[in-house]
């Protein structure tokens, strides 16, 4: 095991050892890595701060022999997550899941930076009972929205039906659509992106599209055109990091606000992008009844389509 040393954070680099042969990546890392919990270790792990011989995995992935782990701790731990009275806008809710509609510029899970104020904050505050439902610190929320998109999360309150809810996830058999708003005039109208997206190897905290990255499928279908804009209904096939922005700056088209895949230059929008998650469809876990929820466009974004339509 070796370490290096910057300002923000400590560099550990582990091998896997012939004993820890088939563990759960959570359960080797705090063996390597002094007073390093396995709720911590989860928590860099989502977040993108360990790589597999160099490339993203997941808590619950195991390890082999010879592999190469290196770990990005903070020098600063996170503080543990607290419940925060924050309001939620509930789309759904029974006793087996919750539906929320995130708004743009909150964060999902707490990472280091953003301890509070996140959606996970706001989910124990409302339901204490799911604090450790789908692993610690994860409060039954089955996936993720970037922090600047808004829309619909599926949150479960018990393991079982985080389990069925997460097997539907991996099955590609949850449908989740997106509106996005992007640069110049899409073509053709229609269309699939298929492109492998993994770790830009130049900016590690960015994603692109490289050779040796995993697969990645997103539709598209026009929805409206403007002057050098165009309105997409998306829907991403796989669940990659960052796809439909890096999928669609790829293409030529980026997001409109995007400040980390977008073009350089005034956008109609300054503090968050153009990208909402509008539906998903999903079987309920318990009823066995396809549902399906929406949520409408937050005023930001439908006040700028009225801008663009007054405009045309």
């Amino acid at each position: 095991m070796s370490e290096g040393l910057n300002a923000e954070q400590i560099v550990v680099v582990l091998d896997v050892e012939q004993e820890q042969q088939g563990e759960r990546l959570d359960k080797v890392i705090p063996l390597h890595v002094k007073d390093l919990s396995r709720a911590v270790a989860q928590r860099l792990i989502k977040d993108g701060e360990v790589t597999v011989d160099g490339q993203l995995s997941k808590p619950s992935y195991r390890v082999q022999m010879g592999e190469e782990i290196v770990v990005h701790v903070p020098i600063e731990m996170p503080e543990p997550v607290l419940p925060e009275a924050i309001p939620l806008d509930i789309i759904y809710e029974d006793d087996a899941l919750l539906v929320v509609n995130k708004p743009a510029g909150m964060v999902v899970h707490p990472a280091l930076g953003h301890s509070g104020g996140t959606l996970v904050n706001a989910v124990l505050a409302h339901s204490p009972g799911i604090a450790e439902v789908g692993g610690a610190d994860r409060a039954g929320i089955v996936h993720r929205l970037d922090k600047d998109t808004s829309g619909l999360i599926l949150i479960a309150k018990e393991d079982e039906v985080c389990v069925a809810l997460q097997r539907q996830f991996k099955r590609r058999q949850v449908v989740k659509t997106y509106l996005a708003l992007v640069e110049d005039q899409v073509q053709p109208r229609e269309g699939v992106i298929e492109a492998p997206i993994g770790r830009d190897k130049r900016q590690r905290k960015k994603m692109a599209v490289v050779r040796s990255g995993r697969p990645a499928r997103t539709m598209y279908r026009v929805s409206e055109y403007f002057s050098h804009y165009t309105l997409l209904e998306v829907r991403p096939h796989t669940g990659r990091t960052h796809q439909i922005r890096v999928h669609l700056a790829w293409l030529g088209y980026p997001v409109v606000g995007d400040a980390v895949y977008g073009r350089r230059r005034q956008h109609l929008l300054e503090d968050r992008h153009f990208l909402h998650a509008a539906g998903l469809r999903f079987t309920h876990p318990v009823t066995s009844e396809e549902v399906e929820y929406e949520a409408p466009l937050p005023p930001d974004l439908a006040a700028i389509l009225n801008q663009l339509r007054r405009n045309k």
